[in-house]
């Protein structure tokens, strides 16, 4: 069967009625803010059937077109900086999560393997394994890149080439520019964006990977071990001739696809040394790995909202709430090197005696005495999760796991005449 006829049957899946119940439950399930048309999303399911239907005429016949997005600014996690976001229309979202339902597995099955965000059953931890092992391996040469303003700039051109060339069904190809060039609400002002996918949008992953797919694989078809997490992407070499080629050739190929390298942020690093990179969320370097500062910064940000001194809830609430924080964090950052984590517990108790203070009429942070009339076993007691504890449990799994092992390898080498060949053993975090 031709491509093409193939791929505009499936496109007409977008506008199939039970492909829109569908995305909007997805949509539900996201609850978010309402767009520019002030509806939100209980207020479009109250009419479920008649929005749906009519989202199903338009579509088919072609008429539909998308309200401009609300724009929002929003903190950036661990800085003072703002991000803008698009917030678009329910109805908007809707299409929006049932075309994508409809493109992703066409491009997943040839995205490159070495891409990790916005793509089914990835995501940054497996990015972070990569990462570690490649750097065991000896790669620890890296070209820690930065693309300006990357999700902004993607020129409409280029991106609609890419989806074309997989893409051919008008309506769907109609769909997917108009949501392009959907205008930003911002104030009483309109204005309609002539590069870059609105931040926000549903489809605006699906097609940012779209459009650095050949990046990807013309790094890979050049021999360089390359992991990207959305924008954000290192290049790992065994030496510094090596990484400095890598790097004129990535900036080579990003401007081929109408982008460009942070002259500021992108640099070279031997992660052997002080110093080390970023990626992302975790700072590597000399053989460990630790929580950087932004994300470190977001943590405190977060705890410090939930235990203000004003806090109208009782301790166990606050500490149940933190709680679902900590554990969360600890998911992600468990394979920090051990100093880590105590500062950071003892930062928390901080937060929570000086919550017990203010209620007694006390000023002041819950320091010096107060570690003796609220100690630490006071807090475990109400439940507090210690990332100290945690990774003192981790550890002991893990040397359960490779006593296990051992033995097994020793009953092997016993029932064969000692001809099996050693097990790899799981000896780190980072590879259990």
């Amino acid at each position: 069967m031709p491509v093409e006829r193939r791929q505009r049957r499936e496109m007409d899946k977008v506008f199939a009625p039970r492909a829109l119940e569908a995305a909007f439950a997805r949509v539900k399930a996201n609850r978010g803010a309402a767009g520019a048309d002030h509806q939100t999303v209980d207020m479009f399911a109250k009419r479920l059937e008649a929005n749906l239907e009519r989202l199903h005429r338009e579509l088919r016949e072609g008429t539909y077109r998308p309200q401009p997005v609300r724009r929002a600014w929003i903190p950036k996690p661990g800085s003072t900086e703002k991000r803008p976001l698009g917030i678009p229309a329910v109805r908007d979202r809707v299409v929006q999560t049932a075309l994508r339902a409809v493109m992703e597995p066409i491009y997943e099955r040839d995205f490159a393997t070495h891409s990790y965000e916005f793509r089914p059953n990835r995501g940054c931890k497996d990015a972070l394994r990569r990462v570690d092992g490649l750097l065991k391996q000896g790669y620890t040469w890296v070209v820690d890149a930065d693309l300006k303003g990357c999700f902004d700039s993607i020129p409409h051109d280029k991106l609609m080439e890419r989806v074309r060339e997989k893409v051919a069904d008008g309506k769907a190809l109609a769909l997917v520019e108009g949501f392009l060039k959907q205008g930003v609400l911002e104030g009483l002002k309109i204005r309609t964006p002539e590069t870059g996918t609105p931040q926000g949008a549903v489809i605006s992953p699906l097609l940012s990977n779209i459009h650095l797919d050949p990046l990807d694989h013309a790094m890979a078809a050049n021999g360089y071990e390359m992991v990207r997490y959305a924008d954000d992407f290192v290049l790992l070499c065994r030496g510094e001739a090596e990484v400095l080629a890598a790097l004129e050739k990535v900036r080579e190929r990003t401007e081929q696809v109408g982008l460009t390298l942070h002259p500021d942020k992108t640099r070279v690093a031997d992660a052997t040394q002080r110093g080390g990179f970023d990626f992302p969320g975790c700072h590597f370097e000399r053989g460990m790995r630790w929580p950087r500062e932004k994300s470190l910064r977001k943590f405190k940000d977060s705890i410090r909202a939930r235990t203000k001194r004003t806090n109208g809830h009782n301790l166990e609430a606050i500490i149940e709430d933190i709680n679902r924080t900590i554990r969360g964090w600890h998911g992600y950052f468990k394979h920090s090197r051990r100093t880590t984590f105590p500062r950071l517990d003892q930062w928390t108790r901080m937060r929570l005696r000086s919550i017990i203070r203010k209620r007694m009429k006390r000023k002041g942070q819950g320091r010096g005495r107060d570690h003796y009339i609220w100690p630490n076993a006071f807090f475990k007691e109400r439940g507090l999760f210690s990332l100290v504890d945690a990774r003192a449990q981790d550890s002991q799994s893990l040397k359960k796991v490779n006593h296990q092992l051992e033995s097994r390898m020793r009953e092997n080498r016993g029932s064969e005449g000692g001809g099996a060949e050693r097990l790899s053993l799981p000896l780190s975090f980072e590879n259990w």
